[in-house]
């Protein structure tokens, strides 16, 4: 009996401290009627209700504490030299138990003796759920140095991140241009240069080796696929780079020559037409429209380059393609004209749905991940008008971005942090069109992206994890010729 006495007692003098050591609200704290200062920047931004804990710190020295409420439930957490990291577990059921809802949450800081009790915000949460894995490659932000550069996939629903491929591995060789099938993790493909070249195909982890049949010295660049996986329309270019000095457009990457070619998967068969390689023009960045039966590109007119870099302005076009007979419509359909509108237009992708076309247009080039004047546009099918997306542009980079399967989510990149370093950003659009303040990719250590030298590139949505082995995908890639 005195044995099991002294474990009770033991026990509830545990359960005391853990109630004693949980932190609580600042009792009597100031009220001041603006918003914490804090990074990232998640004030008041749409959520999806699988998406990993929105950690961020406080810029603002002492202690700090932050509530966070919904639906009758509370979360209290002390900050860590500034830092909220929330509990996986815990931020999951608020997340599920306020789906179409929302979380308040409210920062207190401690300035001298006194606590302060900032302006509330929210995180409105959706249950539309955001495809769990995003695939990207990791680069130094000057695109120069090659001794660190990998591809690979974070669980959006943790913080888990895996390489798919890192070129330490692959004799510090180039990968990029990774791109699925319909989202899907079974089916990818991604070129690599320099040493061990070539397009590859991962099924369900397992890797082959694509071969188009093209010209000599002609490249495979940037690629999609059909809705039915059997079509890949892509651009060969010759693309080149210049750096600038003075320019606040520090790289500029351009092309010589580029052109359009569709790829039958099934057959092994390329083919193309002489509306989508021609020889006074350059096509680039092909996209499928959702059913499969357009092809949408970016065009413009030879010019001699480098010398006239800075009047190259694209074109965004469509093309009917047949995917019965493999024939390409007669007529060339305008969507952007440069001419007229006086910018440049560049990565189109269509939503899953079919509803919407988003697109990049910078002052000029095809290549705006270093233009700083480079915005997201969108373009709306089924109510035939622009619509107005200024909530997710910034003054500065705005560039690549993909669809998350279900169409209502997409994620771009964008360098608004520092001007240097491309990162993530998601926002979500509802049924009527509205887009939503987007929010940077969320991590463990809200404070890793001060640290962190590399960027973000090419992030591509993808409704599952990528099966595959690094150390056989990079065994696999040197034995090819």
């Amino acid at each position: 009996m005195m044995l099991k006495w002294i474990k009770y007692s033991a026990w509830l003098l545990l359960l005391v401290e853990l109630v004693a050591c949980s932190p609580s609200v600042p009792e009597k704290a100031e009220k001041l009627d603006v918003f914490p200062s804090i990074f990232p920047d998640y004030i008041d931004v749409t959520i999806p209700q699988n998406i990993a804990p929105l950690n961020f710190y406080v810029k603002q020295e002492g202690k700090t504490r932050l509530l966070i409420q919904g639906n009758g439930q509370e979360l209290c957490l002390n900050g860590q030299n500034g830092s909220f990291n929330i509990p996986l577990k815990k931020w999951r059921n608020l997340l599920k138990s306020n789906a179409e809802g929302s979380l308040t949450l409210t920062v207190f800081c401690q300035i001298g003796d006194a606590w302060k009790q900032y302006k509330s915000f929210n995180y409105f949460i959706k249950d539309d759920k955001i495809d769990s894995h995003l695939v990207y490659r990791l680069i130094p932000p000057a695109f120069r140095l090659w001794n660190q550069m990998g591809i690979y996939q974070r669980d959006l629903e943790s913080f888990d991140e895996k390489p798919l491929l890192i070129n330490r591995l692959t004799d510090h060789n180039c990968m990029n241009c990774h791109t699925f099938s319909m989202n899907s993790p079974l089916r990818m493909l991604f070129h690599q240069r320099s040493s061990h070249p070539g397009t590859y195909l991962a099924e369900s982890g397992r890797l082959s080796k694509v071969t188009f049949n093209l010209p000599d010295n002609v490249g495979v660049r940037y690629m999609n696929w059909d809705p039915s996986g059997r079509y890949l329309v892509f651009s060969t270019n010759d693309v080149k780079q210049d750096y600038h000095y003075a320019d606040p457009n520090r790289i500029e990457v351009f092309d010589s020559m580029s052109d359009i070619y569709i790829y039958d998967m099934k057959e092994g068969k390329t083919f193309t037409d002489t509306l989508l390689s021609t020889k006074n023009a350059m096509e680039t960045f092909p996209a499928f429209s959702a059913d499969g039966k357009k092809i949408f590109f970016c065009s413009a007119a030879n010019r001699p380059m480098p010398e006239e870099y800075r009047q190259v302005k694209y074109n965004l076009l469509s093309i009917d393609f047949n995917p019965e007979n493999q024939s390409v419509g007669n007529k060339v359909d305008t969507l952007y004209n440069a001419g007229k509108e006086g910018r440049s237009a560049k990565f189109p992708r269509v939503s899953p749905d079919g509803h919407y076309l988003l697109y990049t247009l910078s002052d000029y080039g095809n290549f705006s991940i270093w233009h700083k004047d480079a915005d997201l546009k969108m373009y709306d099918f089924v109510n035939v008008k622009e619509l107005p997306i200024d909530a997710v542009n910034s003054d500065d980079t705005e560039s690549y971005h993909s669809w998350s399967n279900n169409s209502r989510w997409f994620v771009f990149s964008s360098r608004r942090d520092d001007g240097s370093y491309t990162r993530p950003y998601f926002a979500y659009i509802d049924n009527q069109g509205n887009v939503s303040k987007p929010f940077v990719l969320p991590q463990k250590d809200p404070k890793m992206y001060d640290g962190f030298l590399l960027s973000y590139n090419i992030p591509e949505l993808v409704n599952g994890k990528v099966e595959g082995d690094v150390y056989l995908w990079a065994s696999y890639t040197r034995k090819q010729p």
